[in-house]
């Protein structure tokens, strides 16, 4: 028998051999597949002393990877005591930012309104931040108070609101501050609240004339000024 024949597979022996080798190749493939997915990923398996010191820091450590935990809190919270309303509406109103509450006067108390500033004027009932300012910048405006009535003419203080603060307050018409007419330019005079733009240009206009005016009987021959304006000029006008 020659050699040859122990290669020699027939027709159904060679098909059969071939089907068993394509199948041996693929199981081969799948094989090298696997072991490759499974050494992209390998096992992390972090010890017990990692796993301790994690409760503290909230670090686990292992040997290729850095795994944040949430760390535990040690200690518990002390139960709140619950707030009554009052408490509530104090805390709240007290962490209110540039609040500051305001004392209010006694009544019969009595104020000079040429020397109050804001914050006196804030303590009479009825006055917040908005009137106290308006008071104040009117004053200014003006020289100073020659009666409390003047109170009405400020922005916003009707009849009613006025009858409501007149007890509180009294004037000091020494602390009226004039105004010198013959030094004052004709602008200066145009901002007071008495002194129209017709009548500072009256003004001005005499004094280029005169040079110099001896009193309020100079102003009355200009028609530009009733006696109500005397009334009320005199108190702010002088011809030193």
């Amino acid at each position: 028998m020659s050699w040859r024949d122990y290669f020699y597979f027939s027709k159904g022996e060679r098909s059969a051999l071939i089907i068993l080798l394509c199948l041996i190749t693929i199981a081969g493939i799948v094989l090298v597949i696997t072991d490759s997915n499974n050494a992209e990923t390998p096992e992390i398996k972090p010890n017990i002393s990692q796993i301790q010191q994690a409760d503290s820091s909230g670090i686990i450590c292992y040997e290729d990877t850095l795994v944040i935990s949430k760390p535990k809190n040690v200690q518990k919270e002390k139960t709140q005591k619950k707030e009554t309303v009052s408490e509530r509406v104090k805390r709240l109103t007290s962490s209110q930012p540039g609040y500051t509450r305001t004392e209010k006067f006694t009544a019969g108390t009595v104020i000079e309104l040429n020397s109050a500033d804001t914050t006196t004027l804030k303590k009479v009932p009825g006055i917040g931040s908005a009137f106290a300012n308006r008071i104040v910048k009117y004053r200014n405006l003006l020289g100073g108070f020659y009666s409390v009535s003047q109170l009405g003419e400020v922005y916003g203080i009707d009849e009613e609101k006025y009858n409501s603060l007149a007890p509180w307050f009294t004037v000091d018409i020494l602390l009226i501050k004039q105004l010198n007419i013959h030094t004052l330019p004709q602008e200066s005079l145009r901002k007071h609240p008495y002194i129209n733009y017709q009548q500072a240009k009256a003004i001005n206009k005499l004094l280029q004339q005169k040079k110099k005016l001896s009193g309020w009987e100079n102003l009355q021959l200009l028609n530009e000024f009733t006696e109500h304006d005397k009334a009320r000029l005199q108190h702010y006008l002088s011809f030193e």
